[in-house]
């Protein structure tokens, strides 16, 4: 079953337009972000509202269908960043000068972990680089979100 028009815009509204993992802001694509199955489809997810999230298309396809990650600091298995159910801001906050995202939570560096948030794991580094042109152009980070952190 498809998901209609209605579902997608109240899913973007929803989401102020920005990724709900890696909180990226959609104009920056070239594409619409796409609708990201809280549970997968393949585990049983639905296409109800409370099970979609906004999601760009490199967390999209990192996450694929996982549910859980790697927490790295304690080497075990953690789920992964639920946006109907938890808040960014309680798992995640930004470096001070906004260019990486640090993991506040066993949740978040599972998530950071698995759908490696700040390119660090393909050492292409891109996003930091999109992140830092969005800073220059006062875009970035999004205005509810912290920048609290030095490393």
């Amino acid at each position: 079953m498809t998901i209609n028009k209605l579902t997608r815009q109240l899913v973007r509204e929803r989401a102020k337009f920005l990724c709900e993992y890696c909180h990226s802001p959609e104009w920056s694509s070239a594409d619409l972000f796409t609708l990201e199955h809280l549970l997968p489809q393949s585990l049983g997810g639905s296409n109800e509202l409370d099970n979609l999230a906004l999601a760009c298309r490199r967390c999209n396809e990192r996450r694929y269908n996982f549910t859980t990650g790697i927490d790295l600091e304690s080497g075990l298995e953690s789920p992964l960043f639920q946006p109907r159910q938890q808040l960014w801001a309680e798992h995640f906050t930004w470096t001070a000068d906004g260019v990486k995202i640090i993991s506040l939570t066993s949740v978040g560096r599972a998530t950071n972990n698995r759908l490696d948030l700040n390119d660090e794991l393909h050492n292409d580094k891109f996003i930091q680089r999109a992140r830092t042109f969005w800073i220059q152009g006062g875009w970035h980070p999004p205005q509810d979100d912290s920048c609290e952190i030095s490393i």
